[in-house]
């Protein structure tokens, strides 16, 4: 497992807390998947469409030996096994997975577009990741993602809901 990938977690359709737990299991479940660490998790308000519950987002670190489209397969999957279903552009959602950084690649196909192109204006994804690794650098940029954190103007919508004290899916889970 070569590569290493940073993805966005989040659930605003209850039980939230629940569908965040299944999909870091469902990652570790993948052979091909390695999760490494995990953050804390936040209570954040709804961005975009705003007519919805408030979300639980998290981010995670893994490992893995998927291709970057073989990661996108994997997620989706997860997501359509976790009931997801895309009816409203960002409405209500069981779950979310995007992958926000895959090694160091920096690609834009019609399905997949590396680092995610709106992760650094989005304090509910930068949080979590800078919490993750403050160090990390965005590929293109330049800048690091904890100067981008600083630039965001919706950090104030953003709570601790879980603090993580460890670094792989025992910790998330309590075990």
């Amino acid at each position: 497992m070569d590569n290493f990938a940073y993805l966005a977690l989040g659930s605003n359709i209850e039980p939230r807390f629940s569908y965040l737990l299944d999909a870091v299991k469902a990652l570790e479940n993948n052979l091909e998947i390695k999760v490494c660490k995990v953050s804390s998790i936040y209570e954040t308000d709804p961005v975009g469409y705003t007519d919805q519950g408030k979300f639980l987002n998290m981010a995670v670190k893994i490992n893995t030996g998927l291709s970057p489209f073989e990661l996108l397969d994997a997620c989706l999957r997860i997501e359509k096994a976790l009931g997801r279903k895309r009816e409203i552009r960002w409405g209500p959602r069981t779950i979310d997975l995007d992958i926000l950084l895959y090694n160091h690649e920096n690609m834009e196909t019609e399905t997949l577009v590396l680092p995610h192109p709106r992760m650094h204006e989005r304090a509910f994804v930068l949080v979590p990741l800078t919490e993750l690794d403050n160090s990390l650098i965005h590929p293109v940029t330049k800048i690091p993602f904890a100067k981008l954190l600083e630039a965001c103007i919706d950090r104030e919508g953003i709570r601790l809901w879980k603090q993580i004290s460890g670094e792989g899916v025992s910790a998330l889970s309590g075990n």
